[in-house]
C-alpha cells in the first residue's frame, strides 16, 4: 500500500444495513488517485443505467485522496458525487474545512454509499471502526443543531460532521453537503441525494493525527515553502485579507461582475457588498481548514432587521455575495451574510439559490409572474424579497416549492422563463462572465456537470498583462504565451483544455484550487509533482501523468453522462449569454458569438479524442487513458 492512504474504502447498503470494508490495491490508487476520478469510478461500476438520482440504487460517494490530512496547506479536500437531481447526469462537488482530514484520520479513504435507510440514519467512523446510528432524533434540525447534538451525544467535540441540512431532507435540488455548519459541497444538489437515502450525516473522528509519509523531511520543506513566498504574491495576499471577497471590487471594475441576473456586468452599489467593506465592518475572524496557513475563510458577525448572523455560519464568499447581492440588485451586505447563514443552516448551495431567486426577481419585473403566484413583489432591489424568497426555498414553502427545483425545472413546471435562465445542463452559473472570460464560456459548455467557475483557469491568467509567474507557471504544461483578451482562437481552446486537466487533477487529489495550480496560486506545477512523491513515495511520478489524472477523470466524468443518453447536443449556453449586456461600462454591448463558440467547441472535441458528433469520448480514447470498461 503506498503511503498517504489508510488501504479502506467503507461500503454501507442502507437498505439492509450492511457494511464492509475493500481494501483495494496500490495499482487503483495509482490510476485513479482519489477524489473525484475514484468517486465516479464508484458510480459508474455500481448504478445501473437509467436509475434516477432519488432511486435507492444511486451511488453517493465521499472520496479523499492521498495528501489529505499531510501537514501542508491546501489538502483538506473531500469529493462528493452521486447522479446528480439538479443537472444532467453526473454530480460533483468539492468540500475544505476539517472533515476530510478528520475522516483520514478516522481510518478511510472514502465512502460509498447505496441503498435506503427506512428511517433516518447516520454513518459513525472511528479509529477503523463503523457503525450505523439511528438519526431520527436529527432530522429536521439544522446543521448547527446536529452538530452540537451528535458532539453532546458521542461526547466528544473534536468529531467532524459531514451532513445534508433539513433542504435536502426535503429533497430541494439545490441542496449541499454541509460540514462545520459552514462549508459545503455546494454544487449539483448533492445534500438531497443524502436526504432521499435518509443518511442524514456521516461523522468522522481519528484519535492519531499521524499520517503514513514517504518522505516527511521533503514535504515540511514543501509546507515552509508555500507561506515564505504568500506575500510577493498579490492574488494570495488578498485571498489571505479579503478572502474570495476580494475579487468583487476587480470583477466589477472589468466589467465581469454579474448583474441583474446577468444582464449587466457591472452593478452601481457594488462597493457596499465588497470584501473590502466586509473586512472592515463585520468581518470577526479569518478561519482556515486543517493545516493551512492561507486562512481564507471568513467569520462575520452582524444581524438583518433583528436576525443574528453567529460566527459559528461563517460568512459570505465572493459567490455568495454575487448571486444574492448584485444578481439580485441588492447592496445590503448584512442581508446577504443573512441569506449566508441561511444557506449554511438548511444546507443550500449559494450559487444556485442566489441565481434561482434572481431568475424570479427577473421573471417577476418582466411581467412574467405575478405576486399573486409568488405571495409577495419581488423585483430587482428588493432587499426584503431576496430574503423572503430565500427563506421559502429553504423552507419548501408556498412558491418556495417550485423555487427549491432550481431555475431550469421551475422554468419547465411554469411554461415560462425560459429566455431568462442561466443554466447550463441545469446549472446555475457562477459569477464569472462568459461574455469577457471566453474559455470560461467554452468550459461551461462542455463540462459534464455544467456551468463551473473552478474546473479550468480564467482567461486573465494568459491574456496580455499576465504576470510573469503565471506565463512561466503556464509554459510546463504547454501553454505559456500571451493571448489577446476575448479571444477564443486554438491557442485559448488548448489553454482551456490543458488548465481543465489540471483542474480536473486538483479534483482528484482533492487539492484546494486555491492554493495548488497552474498559473496563480501558492504552489504550481513543479511543487504539486514534488507534494504527491514526499506523500505517496511514488519517485516516477511526473507532471504528464498529473496531467493523465486530469484527463481521465474528466473521461470518467464525460462516459458517465454518455451512458445516460447525453450528446454534444446537452453542450449548450443559455440564449442570455448570446444577448449584448447591458449598461455602461468596459464590457457593455458585449456578448458572445454562437458561431466562435461552435468552432471552439469542435476543436475542444478533436484535441480531447472525442467524437466530433456526439461529443463523447471514443473507444480509442478510454482505451488509451485505461479505461476502456467505461464505455
Amino acid at each position: 500500500m503506498p503511503h498517504g492512504y489508510t488501504g479502506n474504502i467503507l461500503h454501507a447498503n442502507l437498505t439492509t444495513g450492511a457494511l464492509s470494508v475493500e481494501h483495494p490495491p496500490e495499482s487503483f490508487y495509482r490510476q485513479y488517485l482519489g477524489g473525484s476520478a475514484m468517486g465516479v469510478y464508484y458510480v459508474l461500476k455500481q448504478l445501473p443505467r437509467g436509475a434516477g438520482a432519488f432511486a435507492p440504487e444511486n451511488v453517493f460517494t465521499v472520496m479523499l485522496s492521498p495528501t489529505t490530512g499531510a501537514a501542508i496547506s491546501g489538502q483538506s479536500r473531500a469529493t462528493v458525487n452521486a447522479r446528480s437531481p439538479l443537472v444532467d447526469g453526473i454530480g460533483d462537488s468539492q468540500m475544505g474545512g476539517f472533515f476530510p482530514a478528520e475522516l483520514k484520520f478516522a481510518g478511510f479513504d472514502g465512502v460509498v454509499v447505496t441503498g435506503q435507510a427506512a428511517r433516518p440514519v447516520y454513518l459513525w467512523l472511528h479509529d477503523g471502526e463503523y457503525a450505523l446510528r439511528d438519526a431520527a432524533h436529527l432530522w429536521g434540525h439544522t446543521t448547527a443543531e446536529v452538530e452540537a447534538l451528535l458532539k453532546a451525544e458521542l461526547g466528544d467535540d473534536k468529531i467532524e460532521i459531514a451532513q445534508c441540512g433539513p433542504a435536502g431532507e426535503k429533497l430541494t435540488r439545490l441542496a449541499s453537503v454541509i460540514n462545520m455548519a459552514n462549508r459545503a459541497a455546494g454544487r449539483t444538489g448533492l445534500g438531497a441525494v443524502m436526504g432521499s437515502k435518509r443518511l442524514k450525516a456521516i461523522v468522522a473522528r481519528g484519535s492519531s493525527k499521524r499520517l503514513s509519509l514517504a518522505d516527511p523531511k521533503r514535504l515540511n520543506a514543501l509546507a515552509k515553502l508555500g507561506p515564505a513566498t504568500l506575500d510577493s504574491n498579490p492574488d494570495m495576499v488578498s485571498l489571505r485579507e479579503h478572502g474570495t471577497a476580494g475579487v468583487l471590487s476587480y470583477q466589477n471594475a472589468t466589467g465581469t461582475l454579474p448583474a441583474f441576473n446577468y444582464n449587466a456586468g457591472q452593478f452601481a452599489e457594488a462597493e457596499a457588498i465588497s470584501g473590502e467593506v466586509m473586512t472592515e465592518t463585520i468581518l470577526r475572524e479569518r478561519d482556515t481548514c486543517y493545516a493551512c496557513t492561507v486562512r481564507c475563510k471568513r467569520v462575520v458577525e452582524t444581524e438583518w432587521q433583528g436576525r443574528p448572523v453567529e460566527r459559528r455560519h461563517g460568512g459570505p464568499e465572493y459567490e455568495t455575495l454575487s448571486t444574492f447581492g448584485s444578481y439580485c440588485g441588492v447592496d445590503d451586505l448584512h442581508a446577504v451574510a443573512y441569506v449566508n447563514k441561511l444557506c449554511n443552516e438548511y444546507g443550500l448551495d449559494t450559487i444556485g439559490t442566489g441565481a434561482t431567486v434572481a431568475w424570479a426577481m427577473e421573471c417577476f419585473t418582466k411581467g412574467l409572474l405575478t405576486e399573486a403566484e409568488v405571495g409577495l413583489p419581488a423585483r430587482f432591489g428588493d432587499v426584503a424579497a431576496m430574503v423572503r424568497l430565500t427563506e421559502m426555498i429553504a423552507h419548501r414553502e408556498g412558491f418556495g416549492h417550485i423555487l427549491a427545483e432550481g431555475s431550469r425545472l421551475a422554468a419547465d413546471r411554469l411554461e415560462r422563463g425560459h429566455d431568462h435562465l442561466i443554466t447550463v445542463k441545469g446549472a446555475e452559473a457562477p459569477a464569472h462572465m462568459p461574455q469577457a472570460k471566453r474559455s470560461l464560456g467554452l468550459i461551461y459548455a462542455v463540462n459534464p456537470f455544467g456551468a463551473d467557475h473552478q474546473s479550468s483557469e480564467h482567461d486573465p491568467m494568459i491574456e496580455d498583462g499576465a504576470a510573469d509567474l503565471y506565463l512561466n507557471r503556464l509554459k510546463l504544461i504547454g501553454v505559456g504565451h500571451t493571448l489577446a483578451p476575448r479571444s477564443l482562437d486554438a491557442d485559448k481552446v488548448a489553454f482551456a483544455l490543458k488548465t481543465q486537466h489540471f483542474y480536473s487533477f486538483l479534483d482528484s487529489a482533492d487539492l484546494c484550487q486555491f492554493v495548488y495550480g497552474p498559473a496563480w496560486t501558492l504552489y504550481g506545477p513543479e511543487e504539486t509533482v514534488k507534494l504527491i512523491k514526499a506523500v505517496t513515495g511514488w519517485e516516477d511520478f511526473t507532471l504528464e501523468e498529473l496531467m493523465q489524472v486530469g484527463e481521465r477523470r474528466l473521461n470518467l466524468l464525460r462516459a458517465f453522462n454518455a451512458r445516460e443518453g447525453l450528446t454534444r447536443a446537452d453542450d449548450k449556453l443559455p440564449k442570455k449569454f448570446f444577448k449584448a449586456l447591458q449598461g455602461e461600462g468596459p464590457t457593455a454591448k458585449v456578448a458572445l458569438s454562437a458561431d466562435e463558440l461552435r468552432a471552439a467547441q469542435d476543436l475542444y472535441y478533436a484535441l480531447s479524442g472525442w467524437d466530433a458528433e456526439t461529443g463523447n469520448p471514443t473507444p480509442e480514447t478510454l482505451a488509451r487513458l485505461g479505461i476502456e470498461w467505461a464505455a
